[in-house]
């Protein structure tokens, strides 16, 4: 009875990509039916030309890895395009359904069609497994490259003055973090020929022997390339703590707010910068 499951759904072709496309639409209202079709179609092309009378009976079978590659693909594509779980889950599920109705339509003896139906099931239930890990996967891959543009984003180098750079830190600082932070600050350093650089942790929610090792860091690299360290943003409760886990920043300058700290820059530049009297009148 294999051949004839078979048989039927590769002659079926036209008609189970039709059904299969008009049950995703009544299931998404958003069903975007060119870009959508299209997917279905590479899909069930896949699948039917890999079916044949010996793998219909295993749904592991390696004559499938084919088929699975396109639907990882498909999968990893629509987490990236926004698509939610169960929008992936409506793909593969309204598949068997096109594949079982086609079935029932053209065989008709009970007990064959419950095998055959069984054996459709068990392949389809796999490769919908299979989705969701690929679709966990595209959305993790989705969150690491928002996470790096974040980070990438939430650090910048702004060159506040001739010889002067500042880099306002904001939020937690763990290892990763740190080595941006580095790169970037120590590259703006070099191009820039800045001689004094601010590390201005005002926007970091709180500091631990973790977090004072890694600015240690910074301004130790900062050093090597010939530039002086300032660290601002030093807030009472801050101060504090570092007390407290016996921290010695004795040999970093240290300044409550960036404004203090640049003006220290603009001592050690012996620059002075003084208010222009005068009136101004208004046009």
């Amino acid at each position: 009875m294999e051949d004839k499951s078979v048989k039927i759904l590769k002659e079926k072709k036209d008609a189970i990509l039709e059904l299969w496309v008009s049950k995703q639409m009544a299931q998404d209202s958003y069903f975007n039916a060119d870009d959508q079709k299209e997917d279905s179609e590479d899909f069930v092309s896949a699948f039917l030309s890999a079916l044949n009378d010996t793998n219909i009976n295993d749904q592991d079978a390696r004559s499938f890895e084919k088929v699975h590659d396109v639907l990882m693909g498909i999968s990893v594509s629509r987490a990236k395009r926004g698509f939610t779980p169960r929008e992936t889950g409506v793909y593969m599920f309204t598949f068997k359904e096109a594949l079982l109705e086609t079935l029932s339509k053209e065989i008709t003896d009970p007990v064959r069609l419950y095998e055959d139906s069984l054996k459709v099931s068990k392949i389809i239930d796999n490769m919908a497994i299979l989705t969701f890990e690929a679709f966990i996967r595209g959305r993790e891959d989705v969150i690491s490259r928002q996470t790096d543009e974040i980070t990438e984003i939430s650090t910048p180098v702004i060159r506040v003055w001739d010889g002067v750079v500042a880099l306002p830190i904001i939020g937690t600082l763990d290892s990763a973090r740190t080595q941006v932070v580095m790169e970037n600050l120590l590259q703006q350093i070099v191009e820039t020929g800045s001689t004094i650089a601010i590390l201005d942790i005002s926007g970091v929610p709180a500091v631990d022997s973790l977090v004072a090792q890694h600015l240690i860091k910074t301004v130790s690299a900062t050093r090597l390339l010939g530039a002086e360290c300032i660290i601002s943003g030093i807030r009472p409760e801050i101060a504090q703590i570092v007390v407290h886990l016996g921290i010695d920043l004795s040999n970093i300058i240290t300044k409550s707010t960036l404004a203090s700290a640049l003006q220290t820059a603009f001592n050690m530049l012996q620059l002075e910068v003084n208010k222009k009297k005068g009136n101004f009148i208004n046009s």
